[in-house]
């Protein structure tokens, strides 16, 4: 790959990987991770995961420079995600790659990439929207904290709509924020109820939009003066939030 790789902490198994229901037979970036990364030999134990299933352990039985064969055993559940819905305005898309990465690696079950002011149209138009680009960068945030379910990733180009008719039966039951510099109420902590928040583009949300969002149910909060990247605010509210 053309981008830093993140950690492969845990190897992901695709359904097309399996030869038998206990081996699986690797070809790809991960068999040149296995090679250069771990220097994996035969006979060593490796943390592997089933995409939407179990965790657990792999022993290398086979090692070749094109293959890798692996007898695998799933004992363990992954981690409970967060009980969070992110909306999240389309970020610039070398930013949205790695916010892909990190909310998958938060915990986070469910985003929904929604349209803004500030975002430019050329961003719906990039590739890394395409459901393949996506799944990729989710998968890169799975194995870096050993996790295998996949967030639902949701795209709403049309704010308007998507606020007014399903964000308030998206937010119903949940504590509902947006993330906001301003003269709002500061952020709470360490919370333990479901929460539905929203994350503006560079530059936040227009006043149009934090009003349409607050007549759905979500209110501002802010994490102080400072304007943050949109991938540094990701970050910042989970971890203030969880």
């Amino acid at each position: 790959v053309a981008y830093s790789d993140p950690a492969v902490n845990l190897l992901l198994l695709e359904e097309a990987d399996f030869i038998a229901a206990d081996r699986v037979v690797l070809r790809d970036r991960r068999l040149v991770h296995m090679q250069e990364v771990h220097r994996a030999a035969v006979g060593d134990s490796l943390r592997v995961g089933r995409i939407g299933g179990l965790m657990g352990n792999a022993q290398l039985l086979r090692l070749e420079s094109q293959e890798a064969e692996l007898a695998v055993t799933f004992d363990q559940p992954p981690p409970a995600k967060l009980p969070l819905t992110l909306l999240l305005a389309l970020p610039r898309p070398k930013m949205l790659r790695r916010v892909l990465q990190t909310v998958a690696s938060m915990g986070v079950p469910r985003v929904v990439l929604v349209n803004s002011y500030r975002v430019e149209k050329s961003f719906w138009q990039t590739p890394f929207l395409e459901p393949e680009a996506i799944r990729e960068q989710l998968i890169l945030g799975l194995e870096q904290s050993r996790d295998t379910v996949l967030p639902e990733i949701v795209i709403e180009k049309r704010f308007k709509p998507f606020v007014e008719d399903r964000l308030p039966a998206l937010a119903q039951g949940t504590l509902g924020l947006i993330g906001h510099p301003g003269d709002y109420p500061p952020c709470p902590r360490g919370l333990d109820e479901p929460v539905t928040l929203a994350i503006g583009p560079e530059g936040g949300w227009i006043p149009y939009e934090v009003d349409l969002l607050a007549k759905a149910g979500l209110q501002p909060v802010q994490l102080g003066a400072r304007i943050l990247r949109v991938e540094t605010a990701v970050t910042a509210l989970l971890a203030r939030l969880f």
